[in-house]
């Protein structure tokens, strides 16, 4: 789940929509998506140098995004720039009520991004031994299993969200102006599952 302040709520987008769903599930739009909050406005040409892939690949995967209101045109330097921007920075669809369609959807994008935070992972393996001890310390796997009531589960989620929130109010990630020097982008991916009920409750 992703975080946004409940200030400017175009910034948090939920998600109930298959077909939205679907158009953010594809890779070149997750790293889009990545590379407008990581670097701002930028435009197709500019994007796609920095993804290395073709203009013509990158515009038309924007296009894609704009459909759905991921993104959007940003004001350029002059008229022949057309730079794109993120609408939303975080969307989310756990809290809705998903039909049969979106949760197919929401099933794909989820494996999506876990794929990709197991990339991330085995990147940060490779590099962390070089990193400064506050990095390699606070970084990495945890994992942890406990017994929890539904009602536990969601109080210790808000929780969580509750501490990660501050960050997300103060720092947009698509806001330069607002990373506090020696910052790095820090990717927190949550995987929470429930086991089978075996009670027979």
């Amino acid at each position: 789940m992703s975080l946004e302040s409940a200030e400017d709520p175009r910034r948090r987008r939920l998600l109930d929509d298959p077909l939205a769903i679907r158009a953010m599930a594809h890779p070149v739009r997750l790293d889009l998506q990545a590379l407008l909050g990581k670097e701002g406005p930028l435009t197709a040409a500019d994007a796609a140098r920095r993804l290395g892939i073709s203009q013509a690949l990158a515009s038309h995967h924007l296009r894609q995004l704009a459909k759905y209101d991921f993104v959007e045109p940003a004001p350029g330097k002059d008229n022949r720039e057309r730079p794109w921007r993120l609408v939303s920075t975080s969307q989310s669809w756990r809290e809705v009520g998903l039909s049969p369609e979106a949760t197919a959807a929401a099933d794909v994008l989820e494996q999506l991004i876990a794929e990709r935070a197991l990339g991330a992972l085995a990147d940060w393996q490779q590099r962390r031994a070089g990193e400064e001890q506050i990095w390699w310390e606070n970084a990495g796997i945890g994992h942890t299993g406990i017994y929890l009531t539904g009602e536990e589960l969601a109080e210790l989620e808000q929780q969580i969200s509750g501490l990660l929130q501050r960050y997300v109010d103060e720092r947009p990630i698509d806001d330069k102006s607002t990373r506090p020097p020696g910052s790095r982008l820090v990717d927190i991916t949550r995987i929470v599952t429930v086991a089978p009920d075996e009670t027979g409750s």
